[in-house]
């Protein structure tokens, strides 16, 4: 599995993780906050390479959603991508994303 790291510091987005939808659904997430932040992990469906705007949504595990300390999720499904939102905030927020059969 290659590790996809995403890290935000103070307000706003990280980059977008495009995710292997061809691949196993068994997607693993962990974020690891430093100083003080709010972040809420999500994703979407929309292609993240086609022209149309995403939309994005946030991840259905609340445990994910407006969160302040470390915290571990995942998929059972495959989103064409995810991202990382930090709310507020100085402090800064990790996301590790781990997808089942993905090799480096």
């Amino acid at each position: 599995m290659i590790p996809i790291v995403l890290s935000k510091t103070g307000a706003g987005n990280s980059a977008t993780a495009p995710l292997d939808m061809h691949g196993r659904p068994e997607i693993s997430l962990q974020v690891n906050v430093t100083g003080t932040v709010n972040y809420t992990v999500q994703q979407t469906l929309n292609d993240p390479f086609g022209t149309a705007a995403l939309v994005w949504i946030d991840h259905p595990d609340v445990n994910l959603v407006s969160q302040t300390v470390n915290r571990q999720g995942n998929y059972a499904y495959v989103p064409r991508a995810v991202r990382l939102v930090v709310n507020s905030g100085a402090g800064t927020a990790s996301l590790t994303i781990l997808q089942s059969g993905i090799r480096g």
